[in-house]
């Protein structure tokens, strides 16, 4: 079974936070694959379902993100498993905004709801690192996440979630290489220049000089007239 967590902060003043990608993620996860209803449990909202024989439980921490390790824990020790069971999907201002990446142990990069889980499972988790992209200057780091993700995100962003829930099945799986393989088929990365130049055209070869035409035959008077000129 995996315990599969979305970070974020409770209630509709936070609903659309960049802080809030985890709890989208679980959102749409859950309405897409006929998971309901959410119920009120180890401080957060649970869920349960399966993707096939797969069993899982979402979790959505209402402790408020520093706090988010006090409700993961106690799903963890309520349903008796390992911190390798646990998969923590959350922003990261260190990736680029639509880029996805999977990590298991490593430390918590200064992540407030990443080092309260820490503190209450150690670092043997599963991580899925959802990119924000960093507003420039760590001083603009509060008030960027905690602000809704602009209508420019919009399009990525769909991208994402679909990514990211049509890909669940495989986290509950244990497969993190498929799980990136179904993200990267909705979220293309962006290529260089516009794409709307076609190959050169080559140069065409040197046309021949035109030779000189031939001059027609002198009569015989011609010939007479220039012997005497």
């Amino acid at each position: 079974m995996k315990l599969i967590v979305g970070l974020g902060n409770p209630g509709a003043k936070y609903a659309g936070h960049r802080h809030n990608i985890g709890f989208m993620c679980l959102d749409r996860m859950a309405d897409d694959h006929g998971f309901g209803p959410w119920k009120s449990k180890f401080q957060g909202q649970v869920i349960e379902g399966r993707f096939g024989s797969d069993r899982v439980v979402m979790l959505k921490p209402e402790t408020f993100m520093n706090n988010s390790g006090q409700s993961v824990n106690a799903a963890v020790q309520f349903y008796k498993l390992e911190p390798q069971d646990v998969i923590v999907l959350h922003d990261e201002l260190d990736l680029a905004p639509g880029k996805v990446r999977f990590k298991l142990g490593g430390g918590h990069a200064g992540h407030n709801g990443l080092r309260s889980i820490h503190a209450h499972l150690g670092a043997d988790y599963g991580r899925v690192r959802l990119g924000i992209g960093h507003p420039g200057h760590k001083d603009r780091v509060a008030g960027y996440v905690l602000h809704d993700f602009a209508k420019a995100d919009q399009d990525w962003l769909d991208d994402v979630l679909r990514g990211v829930s049509e890909g669940a099945q495989y986290l509950a799986q244990d497969d993190p290489a498929k799980f990136m393989n179904a993200v990267a088929l909705r979220v293309s990365p962006p290529r260089s220049g516009t794409g709307d130049k076609g190959p050169k055209a080559k140069p065409e070869p040197p046309k021949p000089a035109a030779e000189p035409e031939p001059e027609a035959p002198r009569s015989a008077l011609q010939r007479l007239v220039e012997r005497f000129k």
